[in-house]
């Protein structure tokens, strides 16, 4: 069973970047879909961006493409979103998840496995 840790959040000036961490043990990260997510008060939890085991990166989320990424690191067992020219709209708790199952997916019920979720405050 995988367990996941987030990391990286912060407060960010607009047009600012972050880098978001989803390091993972127990198990290999290889062998999972990997997705981002957010969510911000009072809304629904909404997919951004998901890596499929053979790395293959999907958008979920139209308002970031251009801008947010996503790459695995197998060495450090770990997945990272890289968020440019962020916007105050961007501002969220943001989570990743994992599944052995699917190949990728922006729902999070298609998820088995959560870490606890790094916050992301973008404001002057």
């Amino acid at each position: 069973q995988v367990q996941l840790v987030e990391s990286g959040g912060g407060l960010v000036q607009p047009g600012g970047s972050l880098r978001l961490s989803c390091a993972a043990s127990g198990a290999a990260l290889d062998l999972y879909a990997i997705g981002w997510f957010r969510q911000a008060p009072g809304k629904e939890r909404e997919g951004v961006l998901c890596i499929s085991r053979s790395d293959i990166s999907t958008y979920y989320e139209d308002s970031v493409k251009g801008r947010f990424t996503i790459s695995r690191d197998s060495a450090k067992n770990a997945v990272y979103l890289q968020m440019d020219s962020l916007k105050p709209e961007d501002t969220a708790l943001y989570l990743c998840a994992a599944d052995e199952k699917i190949h990728y997916s922006g729902d999070p019920g298609h998820y088995d496995y959560w870490g606890q979720g790094t916050q992301v405050t973008v404001s002057s």
